[in-house]
Parts: C-alpha cells; structure tokens; sequence
C-alpha cells in the first residue's frame, strides 16, 4: 500500500526537490505540497494522507501542542522533521524522525523507507511506556544484557524480562536493533550513546 505524503515547508525549491525524490519511491505518493500548516487537518483529511514531513519551524513554540493536537485528529499519521536550519533538539520530539537539508538523495531514501516500517510502531506519544520500561528500553538499546540491566537497577532479572514483554507487547518490536532504532527515533537515546 502506498503512503500518502504531505510536505509542508516554504521553499519552493526544497519542497519540489524533496518531493522529486519522495515520487520516486514506489511506497510513496507525495499528494499535496503546501508552505503553510494552515488549514493542514483539513488537507490530510481530503487527501487521506497518512505521512506528513514538515519543517519544524513552520510551528514555532506551538510544535508538541500543534502535533499533539493533529495526532489526536488523525491517529495513523507520522510526522517527520525537515530541518532547513539549526533547531533545538528538544524540539525534535514529537517526530518519528528527521531529514535533513544536506542529507543525499540515497540517505533520504533510506529514511523514508525506515519511517515507513515504523509506521506500525506508535511513535512515543502514543505508546505508553512507563518510566522502568523506559529505562529498561534505553539499557536495552545500549547493549546492555539483562543481568546487567538489573543489577544496574538492583531489580531482579525477572522483572526485566517481564518490563522487555511489556515493550515488545506495547511497540509491536521484537528485536534488539528495532528497539534500538525506536530510541533513537524517539530521542530516548543519542548516537553517541551507542556502543
């Protein structure tokens, strides 16, 4: 099934060339370009999109509340990041993930194909992961095996692996590296953090 994509940002050259390669992958249709977020509930209603990439500073100080409010509207959409400038990561939040302006066409490309696995994994807004599952999560996607987990936690390995079902059972991800690419989406992690 093809995903229905919104780019929303204001230069007209960056959103034709990001839309040119968007286009390009046979899992994505790019059905509606627009350079205000204005009246953007309406246009993912009519256009059915379900993936919207937009420019954060489009939304200024309202970006969690803006893209809470548009989650809340239209559940199965994704929100990806198109950073033009330099922006506070913390801002960077409420996404599933970013492009940026000098990411190449190949880079690009992979991303979106990773943006579109994860559509079936909630991003952090809506998967309720409690603060132990959390921690347990970022451990998890550190390397850490369970033992260590739990005597960094001095909880017992049990509860572990209990908190590691809970994850999978509530983000639908199985493996060690989809865990770790999940944190990673959802700055529950940096890079830098990675072994």
């Amino acid at each position: 099934m093809s995903n229905r994509v919104i780019i929303c940002e204001t230069s007209e050259i960056i959103a034709n060339g990001l839309a040119d390669i968007i286009d390009g992958m046979a899992q994505f249709d790019v059905v509606a370009r627009i350079d205000s977020p204005e009246h953007l509930s309406e246009r993912i209603l009519s256009t059915d999109a379900n993936v919207l990439v937009i420019n954060p500073a489009l939304l200024g100080y309202q970006n969690k509340e803006f893209l809470s409010d548009l989650g809340k509207e239209h559940p199965n959409l994704i929100a990806v990041a198109l950073l033009t400038s330099c922006l506070d990561h913390s801002c960077l939040t409420p996404y599933i993930g970013v492009i940026e302006i000098n990411d190449t066409r190949s880079k690009i490309i992979s991303k979106m194909n990773e943006f579109a696995q994860s559509e079936t994994t909630k991003n952090a807004d809506d998967v309720e992961l409690s603060k132990r599952e959390t921690d347990v999560l970022v451990a998890v996607a550190k390397g850490m095996m369970n033992k260590e987990i739990a005597d960094q936690m001095n909880i017992s390995i049990h509860t572990v692996i209990s908190h590691r079902k809970n994850i999978t059972r509530k983000t639908g991800i199985k493996s060690v590296s989809g865990l770790t690419v999940y944190a990673l989406l959802n700055n529950l992690i940096d890079e830098k953090d990675l072994i």
